[in-house]
């Protein structure tokens, strides 16, 4: 009987699927559960803003904040989408499941830690019925 090339690479080709198959392969990340849990969390929190505002009752669980920091001039600009994220996440820590903004707007003006800053402030509520 004789092989050729095709049926040999074929051959071989089976016999190294099979046998990658058969190894005790065991995955590894250095990932982990809680911190991908925090990391979403903040999309339990829906954003007020502007003419959406919460629809009946609702809880003011506290003031919280939110910054993006533009460390060095060579850094990239700060995003107002950014800090509005981070004060979801702080609303998110509160146990809210929504905030309302009532302040967002930049500041040019270096400090000792930024060169300049985007800042949100709002309020962390806790709605009966999120929509």
């Amino acid at each position: 009987m004789i092989f050729s090339v095709k049926n040999a690479l074929v051959f071989s080709g089976i016999a190294l699927l099979l046998s990658a198959c058969a190894s005790d392969f065991v995955f590894k990340s250095n990932l982990d559960g809680k911190a991908i849990n925090e990391y979403f969390k903040v999309g339990d929190v829906v954003l007020y803003d502007g003419e959406v505002q919460p629809k009946g009752n609702f809880e003011v669980l506290g003031l919280v904040e939110g910054e993006d920091c533009q460390e060095t001039a060579k850094d990239t600009p700060p995003q107002m989408a950014e800090a509005r994220t981070n004060a979801r996440r702080a609303a998110a820590e509160l146990g809210a499941n929504g905030f309302v903004v009532k302040s967002c707007f930049m500041i040019t003006e270096a400090d000792n830690s930024c060169f300049s800053r985007a800042l949100c402030v709002g309020q962390a509520i806790k709605t009966a019925d999120v929509k």
